[in-house]
């Protein structure tokens, strides 16, 4: 008897042990996650660039500046461009003063025209008499012959003048068109010399001081939206194919260490970052705190699931990605949601079912 009570005893005790190593699962809220880390930038946020090269001569903004749009940003100097919008002005002139004035190639043309229509006037009358009397057998073969040469060469030579006259008005009406064409352009890149902003905002970045040279390479500063932020999210590439547009997102951000601040997807980007292997998805921020600057940093969930009752076990009971252990050995089982902690089960065990952590 004394042996069969310690025998009971000792197993009495191994199953207290075990019972330390068991859970039971558990019906909870359980939510779904995807992470991404997070990075702040001002909406609309674009860097100005200069379409022409020169010196750096006055600033009219500085950083923090709250400005309109079309607002004077940066004076450029350059003469080059000027002396060449002053030639090309005088080059528009004259092609105009030879398309339109009185002494112009077209009036030379014109006057051409009017002696070559007397001409052949004068030799038409003369063939046509001519024609007549020899019709009449009256006069020689070869005065007819003269007569009618004459005029044929007044004929060709006034159709001739009269091309002449229409080619010559097109090519300077061309000329006239090109130059004019010329002139808007350099009038254009002379303009360009004070650049403005495009947007209105707030000017977050000058990447160029007074004196220093400009090129269309490099930027001048960063302008962006002064109130509207958006949140940009990087996700791994396992991970994007779960994520649609206004999803829910909870964000922490380094800056507010005891806040957290909910956000809707607005954007993915569809094209992988081959460099890290993530893709960009944007956020709006649902409740954005008073103070925010471009580059501040964070992390994020994105919610991709929710079930307000779902029965769950913690992941560390998990063996091989689909199995328990219970008391009847390893079972299969079929699993749901999940997040950090816990895992959905679906089938293969029910809320009494004890499973025990492999030591």
């Amino acid at each position: 008897m004394k042996v069969w009570s310690f025998i009971s005893m000792v197993f009495f005790l191994l199953s207290c042990s075990n019972k330390k190593y068991s859970v039971l699962p558990i019906e909870q809220a359980l939510t779904e996650f995807v992470y991404a880390s997070v990075t702040i930038q001002p909406d609309s946020l674009y860097q100005v660039y200069s379409s022409v090269s020169g010196i750096l001569e006055f600033n009219f903004v500085e950083e923090g500046d709250l400005i309109p749009k079309n607002k004077k940003l940066f004076q450029i100097t350059n003469n080059t461009p000027k002396l060449n919008t002053q030639n090309d002005k005088f080059a528009l002139d004259l092609a105009q003063e030879n398309y339109n004035g009185s002494a112009t190639v077209l009036a030379s043309i014109k006057d051409e025209i009017e002696a070559a229509k007397l001409k052949y006037k004068n030799d038409s009358i003369n063939y046509f008499r001519q024609k007549n009397l020899w019709d009449q057998h009256i006069g020689s073969k070869v005065q007819y012959d003269i007569k009618k040469l004459n005029y044929e060469l007044a004929s060709n030579q006034l159709k001739l003048l009269r091309s002449k006259f229409n080619n010559t008005k097109n090519e300077l009406y061309t000329a006239v068109k090109r130059a004019k064409n010329k002139y808007q352009t350099s009038s254009i890149v002379t303009k360009d010399f004070t650049i403005t902003s495009k947007i209105g905002g707030k000017v977050y970045a000058l990447y160029k001081e007074p004196g220093e040279i400009v090129t269309s390479m490099e930027p001048l500063a960063s302008i962006g939206s002064a109130t509207d932020f958006i949140i940009e999210l990087l996700v791994d590439e396992v991970d994007i194919v779960q994520i649609v547009k206004t999803q829910e997102v909870l964000i922490h951000l380094d800056a507010y260490t005891d806040m957290i601040f909910k956000g809707k997807v607005s954007k993915i980007y569809p094209k992988k970052d081959e460099r890290n292997q993530t893709f960009t998805v944007e956020a709006v921020l649902v409740n954005p705190p008073k103070v925010l600057y471009p580059g501040l940093s964070g992390e994020a969930n994105i919610v991709i699931s929710k079930k307000e009752k779902a029965l769950t076990i913690p992941k560390e009971y998990l063996i091989d990605s689909n199995k328990v252990k219970t008391d009847d050995g390893l079972v299969i089982i079929e699993t749901g949601l999940q997040n950090m902690e816990y895992i959905e089960i679906l089938s293969g065990i029910n809320k009494d079912t004890y499973i025990y952590k492999l030591e």
